[in-house]
């Protein structure tokens, strides 16, 4: 049997398209880089419509962490299609290519210690268990910005509702496809016209549950 580096050609697979590789541990681990980090690697996934006020509140919570000496960082839908994702459309086939690259990325953010903040629509629910699986237990941390629809439309930052509505834009969602909201996630963070919570309130909650569940610490 042929010795590669140290290991036999047995222990070379294949996995999806990728042939002949193998992988390569390092004594370095995800429970030394927490230690030097004091804080523990997980992904916080906020999923939400266009307009729930998922990105505002994934930016205050990073600087909430910040403040507190935890470092994290934050793949948002929009930055990520500007380099790694620029390659896929909105089609339904692409969407899930985009939700599963991103689940990969943050996985490697918490495997390196980091405080990982997606912040995507997500509409589906399948896609975002996926990205769970991805994970050891308790290392994916779900928030659902729970806005009803008719708030998001009524804030519409970018337009697109105007222009869904207008039917410049198809397979909007909310609009032309479903949005399936979370069943048994972590966290839901409320916001109607009746309760309006700000960004920063929201991000306390995040902040909140990490605490409790020991994610601030090594």
């Amino acid at each position: 049997m042929v010795c590669y580096l140290g290991r036999t050609v047995s222990q070379l697979a294949t996995i999806g398209n990728s042939t002949n590789i193998m992988w390569h541990g390092c004594p370095v681990d995800k429970v030394e880089r927490q230690k030097l980090l004091k804080q523990k690697g997980c992904v916080i996934w906020i999923t939400g419509l266009s307009g729930s006020g998922k990105s505002s509140v994934a930016c205050a919570l990073s600087q909430s962490l910040h403040c507190r000496g935890k470092l994290s960082y934050i793949l948002d839908g929009d930055n990520v299609r500007h380099g790694l994702n620029r390659d896929l459309s909105f089609k339904a086939e692409d969407r899930a290519e985009n939700i599963r690259r991103v689940g990969e990325v943050a996985k490697l953010f918490a495997d390196a210690g980091l405080i990982c903040i997606a912040s995507l629509i997500s509409p589906y629910r399948r896609d975002r268990d996926a990205c769970r699986a991805l994970l050891p237990e308790g290392s994916f941390i779900e928030v659902f910005m729970d806005v009803p629809l008719q708030v998001c439309e009524a804030r519409d930052p970018k337009g697109l509702y105007k222009l869904a509505r207008a039917g410049k834009i198809e397979g909007f969602t909310g609009i032309h496809d479903p949005y399936e909201p979370p069943l048994n996630c972590e966290i839901v963070l409320e916001h109607s016209e009746e309760v309006c919570a700000s960004p920063r309130d929201m991000a306390e909650k995040v902040i909140h549950y990490l605490e409790e569940n020991g994610y601030l610490q090594a």
